[in-house]
C-alpha cells in the first residue's frame, strides 16, 4: 500500500481539518473545474453547489458525486475534532493525476488498440473561519 501525504503545506491539526479520495476513475479535467468552483465556499454552500449543477453544458455528475461524498467524509472529520461545522470553510481544493491504467481495446482483424485511463487523487482542507 502507497504511503500518500497531502499536498497542503503548514497543516495544524488544531486548525485544520483534511480529507482525501484516492485512485479514483473520475475526469481529470471535470475533477479540477469542480476543486476550483468549491474553493472558498462553506461545507453547505459547497454541498448545495453540488446538488443543484453548475455550469453551461453537461454538468459532471460522477465527480460532484464523488466530491459530495469527500465533502460528507471532511465534515465526518470536523466533527470528530469538535469543530464548529458552520463556521468551517474550504481553503484548498488540489487535484491530482494518479495511476494510469494500461489497457487494450479489442478491434476488427485480431487487432487491439490501447485504451489509457488516469486515476485521480482529490484533497479537501477545511479551516474554521469567521461566521456568515
Amino acid at each position: 500500500m502507497p504511503n500518500y501525504s497531502y499536498a497542503f503545506q503548514n497543516f495544524d491539526k488544531t486548525k485544520h481539518v483534511r480529507a482525501a479520495l484516492r485512485e479514483k476513475d473520475i475526469s481529470h479535467k471535470h475533477s479540477r473545474e469542480v476543486a476550483v468552483a468549491i474553493k472558498g465556499m462553506s461545507i453547505e454552500k459547497a454541498r448545495d453547489f453540488l446538488n443543484d449543477g453548475f455550469f453551461a453544458g453537461r454538468f459532471p455528475q460522477k465527480a460532484a458525486k464523488e466530491f459530495l461524498k469527500l465533502l460528507d467524509n471532511l465534515e465526518t472529520n470536523a466533527e470528530y475534532k469538535g469543530m464548529d461545522l458552520d463556521r468551517l470553510r474550504i481553503i484548498s481544493a488540489v487535484v491530482h493525476k494518479g495511476t494510469r491504467l494500461e489497457r487494450f481495446t479489442p478491434r476488427a482483424m485480431g487487432r487491439a488498440s490501447p485504451k489509457f485511463d488516469s486515476l485521480i487523487h482529490v484533497e479537501l482542507v477545511a479551516q474554521e473561519g469567521r461566521s456568515i
